[in-house]
C-alpha cells in the first residue's frame, strides 16, 4: 500500500477566522485557493466560498471553468463525499468540512467523516531553483487518515476529459511504470500550440496517477465508476474505451487501521512541444532526465518526500521574511502569491535537443491579453525572482533579447512581448501594442536586477549593444516622452507622462549602475531633479507626481521603486517623503487609485508604492491589501485590479476582470529591499 504521513508543517498562523459553518480559516479566507497551480495549463483552484460546501463543489480552472475531480471515502461501508461530488451517488453522504488553510506551496482542508478524519492536503511545489522539480507538470493531492478508531476505510478518486480544454472528443490510455498507475487523457485532433476560449491548452495530455498495492483501478462512465465503488469499495480494473459522460478513477484499499496512514495522487498537464519559439519546439526541462510522461509521473510521486521537505523550509522562509519585513498581514498576502506567481512560468529546453545549456523560460499573461513574454509583466513580476530565483530574470530575458536581436525586430526600443498568444512565441504582431518608452525601461532595470542579485555580469556582456541602445532611446526621448502608451495601457496614449519619465532617468542610472558608465548615471539624477525638485512633473507645491506634466490629477508613481532598490538616489528624498504623506489623502474607500480620475486600483503598483515610503502610508498600502486579499466579497483566483470605491454594481473591494495573472510576484516588493537571491 503506498501511504505516509503528510508531514505538512503548519505555519504559526497570523489569525484563525471561524464562521458561522463552523469551519475555521488559517491564516485568512482567500478569494480563491490554489489546488494544482504548475503551469499556465495546470492552473486549478477552489473559490474560498465554496470551501465550506467543499465535498459538493467542483474545482475550477484558472478561468472559472468547472474541473471534475472527486475524493470519496467509505468507513465501515458507509461512502462519503470529500471532494468535488456534485451529484452524490444516492446513500452517500456529505463530509463535513471543519478546518482550511493554505502557505506559500499547500492549500489543506481537514473534514470529518463519520468517526474519521481526513485531510486533503493540495501540493503544489515551488522549486526556485531545481529546475527538473520546477519543470514537471504535476501537483500533488495527499488524503490523510488521522488516527481513529479501527475502522475499514478505503478511499476513491476520478477525474475526467474537462481537465483536457473540450469534453466532445478524446481519448485515454493507462499504463505502470513500476508501482505507479498512470491514466492520460487527450482531445483528438488538436492542433499542436491551440487552445480553447477559456484558455485550456486543447494539445497534450491530462494526467491521473497514484501508486499502491492495495489500489484497484477503472475507466468508463463517471456513475458506473462511483456507483462501483460505493457498493464495493474497489474498482474492477476494467478500462474502457472514453466516452463523453466517461471518467478514469483510482481505489486505495486502506484495510481495517486506526492508525495514521495516507495516499498521494499526482496530477498533471503534459505537453511534449510546450512552447513555439521562433517556429522551434520548447518542452519541458524535466524532459532532459524523465524523456516518457510515466517515467515522468513515477519519479514525481517517488520524490515526494523530498519535494515536501524542501516546501516546508520555503513555506518558513516565506513567513519569516514577510513577517520581518512588515507583519503577518504581509505574510499572508505573500504566501498566496507564491504558487500564483510561479504556476504562470515555464521553464523549457530545446524539444530536439534537450539540451539544458540552452534553457528558456516563458511567462503567460494570464487573463488580459494571453501574451507570452511580456516585458511589462516580467517587470510587475520580478520582486519575487529577485528574492528566491535570480536566474529566472536571465532565462525569461534571453528570448526576448534574442528575438530583438533578429531580422524580425527593427525598432530602436525595446518590444513590448514576443507573442501575442501563448504558448507562440513567434514574434511581436504587426498590430501589436508598443510601449517604447515602458519597455525601454524595463529592460534594463530587468538586466540589472539579474546582475546586481547574482554577482553575473554574462547577460550584460552577451547583450551589450542592445541595452546601449535602449539606453540611448531612453536618453533622446525619455525626459519629454511623445504620445505613447505606458502599462497602464488603459489610461490610453498620452504625452509628457509622469511616470514614463520616471522610467526614463531611473532606468538611465540604471544603465549606469549596470555598465558603469556613470555619464548615464549623471544624466538620469538631472532628470529626477527637474522632475521632481523643478516640478516638471509634479503639482506647484511639490507634493505629488502628476499624470502629465502640468495637467491634472495626480498620479501613483511606481517607477522609482528601482531606485531605492538599487540605491541609486536618482530622486531625492523628499520625494519619497512627500509622497509619503500624500497618498492617504487621495485614499478611496478600500484603497489608494492609480490615478485621481479612476475608480480602481492595482495590487503591483500598490505594493511597489509600499516599497517606496514608509509610516502610515506603507502601512495603509500593506493593511488595504490584506484587507481586499480577505474580505470574502471575491471569488477569482487573487486579482491584482481591483475596485477601491463602488462603481455601478460593483462594491469597494471587489475584483476588476483580471484573475490568477502571475504578476502578484510584486508583492514582494518590501520584501526585496532586505535583499536577493536568499533561497539556496
Amino acid at each position: 500500500m503506498f501511504s505516509r504521513a503528510l508531514g505538512v508543517v503548519v505555519l504559526v498562523a497570523s489569525c484563525l477566522v471561524s464562521t458561522g459553518t463552523a469551519v475555521t480559516y488559517s491564516p485568512v479566507k482567500p478569494p480563491s485557493y490554489p489546488l494544482a497551480v504548475r503551469s499556465p495549463y495546470l492552473s486549478a483552484w477552489i473559490p474560498g466560498s465554496d470551501v465550506a460546501s467543499l465535498p459538493n463543489s467542483n474545482a475550477q480552472f484558472w478561468a472559472g471553468n468547472d474541473l471534475t475531480w472527486s475524493v470519496i471515502a467509505r468507513v465501515d461501508g458507509t461512502t462519503y463525499n470529500l471532494f468535488g461530488v456534485t451529484s452524490p451517488p444516492v446513500g452517500t453522504k456529505s463530509a463535513t468540512v471543519t478546518e482550511a488553510s493554505y502557505t506559500s506551496t499547500h492549500s489543506t482542508f481537514v473534514v470529518t467523516a463519520g468517526s474519521r478524519q481526513f485531510t486533503l492536503d493540495f501540493f503544489s511545489p515551488v522549486s526556485p531553483k531545481n529546475y527538473i522539480r520546477q519543470s514537471l507538470p504535476f501537483s500533488y493531492l495527499t488524503v490523510t487518515l488521522a488516527a481513529g478508531d479501527s475502522s475499514s476505510v478505503q478511499i476513491y478518486s476520478d477525474i475526467d476529459s474537462t481537465w483536457t480544454g473540450q469534453t466532445s472528443d478524446s481519448s485515454w490510455s493507462y499504463t505502470t511504470s513500476g508501482s505507479t498507475s498512470v491514466f492520460q487523457i487527450q482531445t483528438v485532433g488538436a492542433a499542436t500550440y491551440s487552445q480553447n476560449s477559456d484558455g485550456q491548452a486543447l494539445w497534450g495530455s491530462a494526467v491521473y496517477a497514484t501508486a499502491g498495492t492495495s489500489l484497484s483501478t477503472q475507466s468508463g462512465p463517471i456513475s458506473t465508476l462511483r456507483n462501483r465503488f460505493v457498493n464495493n469499495g474497489t474498482l474492477s480494473g476494467d478500462h474502457a474505451d472514453w466516452t463523453s459522460n466517461g471518467a478514469v478513477a483510482f481505489a486505495h484499499d486502506l484495510g481495517t487501521t486506526a492508525d495514521e496512514t495516507a495516499v498521494t495522487f499526482a496530477i498533471g498537464h503534459v505537453r511534449e512541444q510546450s512552447i513555439d519559439f521562433l517556429g522551434a519546439a520548447q518542452t519541458g526541462y524535466y524532459r532532459s532526465a524523465y524523456k516518457e510522461t510515466p517515467a515522468a509521473v513515477a519519479h514525481f510521486l517517488n520524490d515526494y518526500e523530498a519535494a515536501n521537505s524542501e516546501s516546508t523550509k520555503l513555506d518558513d522562509l516565506i513567513q519569516s521574511i514577510g513577517t520581518s519585513s512588515y507583519g503577518s498581514n504581509y505574510s499572508d498576502i505573500l504566501a498566496l502569491s507564491v504558487r500564483q506567481t510561479y504556476g504562470g512560468t515555464e521553464i523549457t529546453i530545446p524539444d530536439d535537443s534537450l539540451d539544458t545549456s540552452d534553457t528558456r523560460a516563458f511567462i503567460k499573461e494570464i487573463s488580459s491579453d494571453g501574451n507570452i513574454n511580456t516585458v511589462d509583466v516580467i517587470y510587475a513580476t520580478f520582486p519575487i525572482f529577485y528574492i528566491l530565483s535570480p536566474d529566472y530574470l536571465k532565462l525569461l530575458l534571453s528570448p526576448v533579447f534574442d528575438y530583438m536581436g533578429s531580422d524580425a525586430y527593427t525598432k530602436d526600443y525595446a518590444v513590448h512581448e514576443i507573442g501575442a498568444n501563448y504558448p507562440n512565441a513567434t514574434g511581436h504582431p504587426a498590430d501589436g501594442e508598443e510601449m517604447p518608452i515602458e519597455e525601454s525601461g524595463n529592460v534594463i532595470f530587468l538586466a540589472y536586477a539579474y546582475q546586481k542579485a547574482t554577482g553575473n555580469r554574462d547577460f550584460a556582456t552577451t547583450y551589450s549593444a542592445q541595452l546601449k541602445k535602449y539606453a540611448d532611446y531612453l536618453q533622446e526621448n525619455g525626459l519629454y516622452p511623445a504620445s505613447q502608451l505606458s502599462l497602464n495601457d488603459a489610461l490610453g496614449a498620452l504625452a509628457n507622462q509622469t511616470n514614463l519619465a520616471v522610467k526614463a532617468a531611473v532606468g538611465l542610472a540604471t544603465y549606469g549602475a549596470l555598465t558603469g558608465d556613470m555619464s548615464y548615471t549623471t544624466v538620469g539624477k538631472e532628470w529626477g531633479d527637474k522632475i521632481w525638485t523643478d516640478h516638471l512633473g509634479t503639482d506647484a507645491d511639490g507634493t505629488h507626481f502628476l499624470i502629465q506634466y502640468g495637467i491634472t490629477p495626480w498620479f501613483l508613481v511606481y517607477n522609482h521603486y528601482p531606485d531605492l532598490l538599487f540605491c541609486l538616489n536618482a530622486f531625492p528624498d523628499e520625494a519619497y517623503n512627500a509622497t509619503a504623506k500624500f497618498y492617504p489623502t487621495v485614499r478611496g474607500t478600500a484603497g489608494v487609485p492609480l490615478d485621481g480620475t479612476l475608480g480602481w486600483g492595482q495590487t503591483n503598483w500598490q505594493a511597489f508604492v509600499a516599497a517606496t515610503v514608509s509610516g502610515d502610508a506603507r502601512e495603509m498600502f500593506i493593511s488595504d491589501l490584506h484587507a481586499y486579499m480577505a474580505n470574502g466579497l471575491n471569488t477569482a483566483p487573487f486579482s491584482d485590479r481591483y475596485w477601491v470605491d463602488a462603481s455601478g454594481s460593483y462594491s469597494a473591494g471587489e475584483s476588476y476582470s483580471f484573475r490568477a495573472r502571475p504578476t502578484l510576484g510584486s508583492h514582494f516588493a518590501l520584501a526585496a529591499l532586505s535583499g536577493a537571491n536568499i533561497w539556496s
